[in-house]
């Protein structure tokens, strides 16, 4: 097997199962690990339930280097493939994600990030709204995979906002930086990683077909950034670095008008 999947595991989800269901029931099989920071009996009997072995990151946290980052870079480090997939434990992974990823690799061998479209979840049923649109229309100049290894087509792609969902992400450790995640942010280290990544040599691919099914629910981490202001901040900063003052302040507005869509 080529690929990994590591699940970062907080706490006590009740979703966590049906995310390892789902990346059992891959058409392609991969390597499945569990990192946590919060080992617990919950984790340990679900990973006992399926065969899956749990790696506790006892990092101690370091100057500039978030809770979340801190536990993201733990996870891409214990993967022995080259491709490995953050997975997040509130997700659902469609039966297709691992085989679209290994056919766009053999295609294309100069790609760092590969990445889909996902189907949102809200209340256990498919939500379709403005977000998913937006994110569609930001994902644009990623649609000619062909073209994806020019560092101004890759940049574009997120200077406007980050179309890219970052549980569907899968990176070449052999091409991508050893420190992935390094960041003191706790919620857009993700966009930050996605632009130290479009500064460097290698391809963003984007698969045609929707690899994930992305769950909006009141425990997760979106929405509390939303509710503590951390999203606001961060976001806010990436569009200083991105854009001209006057042309941020704008898109930061309109970008916080889709924030709604959590609650």
């Amino acid at each position: 097997m080529k690929h990994t999947f590591v699940i970062c595991a907080y706490k006590e989800s009740k979703y966590l199962e049906d995310c390892i269901r789902s990346l059992k029931a891959q058409e392609v099989k991969s390597y499945i690990k569990i990192a946590t920071s919060t080992p617990n009996e919950y984790i340990y009997s679900i990973a006992n339930k399926y065969g899956i072995d749990v790696f506790v990151n006892n990092m101690k946290k370091e100057n500039n280097i978030s809770n979340i980052g801190n536990d993201w870079q733990f996870a891409y480090n214990i993967a022995e493939t080259g491709l490995v997939t953050i997975a997040h434990q509130d997700d659902i992974y469609l039966k297709n994600y691992t085989k679209d990823l290994l056919k766009y690799k053999k295609k294309y061998r100069d790609m760092t990030l590969f990445t889909t479209p996902s189907i949102t979840l809200k209340d256990g049923r498919v939500k379709l709204g403005k977000v998913e649109f937006i994110k569609q229309l930001l994902r644009l100049p990623l649609i000619c995979n062909s073209l994806n290894n020019i560092k101004l087509i890759k940049r574009w792609s997120v200077t406007l906002g980050n179309p890219i969902i970052a549980p569907s992400c899968a990176y070449d450790k052999r091409l991508c930086p050893k420190d992935l995640f390094i960041s003191s942010f706790q919620f857009a280290l993700d966009w930050e990683c996605v632009l130290r990544l479009a500064k460097l040599e290698g391809r963003f691919v984007l698969s045609k077909s929707p690899g994930i099914c992305y769950r909006v629910h009141d425990g997760a981490a979106t929405k509390k950034s939303i509710l503590n202001h951390s999203r606001q901040m961060e976001e806010s900063i990436m569009f200083d670095r991105l854009l001209p003052k006057l042309i941020a302040g704008i898109v930061k507005k309109l970008y916080q008008s889709s924030y709604k869509a959590y609650f």
